[in-house]
């Protein structure tokens, strides 16, 4: 088991793992190794859109330096579970909209101590600011048209003066007539005028199609 620059990530061969932060149990049907009596969890990519990123060439500081996240758009916790193994001494606060996605997201939490979900529209961060105050990296993976507003508006209410952020961008959420590059270019564009800086943009073909990840920082 090799260490990547991305802290608490390791690979063997193609495949990505993080340590296990809840030994001997799984998420996603995922499969455990022990090594040198260390328990690690495969990181599917074409589960976790975060795990495709990594394996699609994301910079090694594409997380920055990491006290807290938002996490919007948890649904079923398949890549929260990932980002608790990450930084487990951390609070992820993890918003979902969705009652049915909540579910198993409630019982995650309850393995996992430093996972905070959050039954709320991501559309109103003005309804969860309070809660969860300011961190360090912005995670959105949402299926809506206004991707890139939702994300602007909940940088503007949460995301610290030196933090980092990560739009998954669906592409065909926003509309499924026009170039998947002209969507995220008007996307960025969008970004900019919201006062952030784009460091990168990653397509994440094969792992997720019309899907861009757009890294950015206030």
């Amino acid at each position: 088991m090799e260490a990547t620059a991305w802290p608490g990530v390791f690979r063997e061969g193609r495949e990505l793992y993080t340590i296990n932060a809840d030994v001997g149990h799984r998420v996603h049907g995922e499969t455990l190794r022990s090594v040198g009596g260390v328990e690690y969890r495969t990181w599917d990519p074409f589960r976790s859109k975060l795990a495709g990123l990594l394996l699609r060439g994301a910079p090694d500081d594409v997380f920055g330096t990491v006290h807290s996240v938002l996490y919007l758009g948890g649904a079923h916790g398949t890549t929260v579970s990932h980002l608790a193994d990450l930084w487990p001494e951390e609070p992820i606060f993890v918003i979902e909209k969705s009652a049915t996605a909540f579910a198993p997201l409630l019982a995650l939490a309850r393995r996992r101590e430093n996972l905070l979900p959050i039954l709320a529209d991501a559309q109103l961060p003005e309804r969860y600011q309070a809660d969860v105050g300011s961190v360090d990296l912005l995670y959105q993976d949402v299926a809506q048209r206004n991707q890139a507003t939702i994300f602007a508006e909940n940088v503007a209410s949460c995301l610290s003066p030196k933090g980092r952020g990560i739009l998954m961008l669906k592409v065909r959420s926003v509309t499924q007539r026009r170039p998947a590059a002209a969507i995220a270019r008007e996307t960025r564009a969008e970004l900019v005028r919201a006062g952030l800086s784009v460091l990168g943009e990653v397509a994440l073909a094969p792992f997720a199609r019309e899907h861009v990840a757009l890294l950015v920082r206030r």
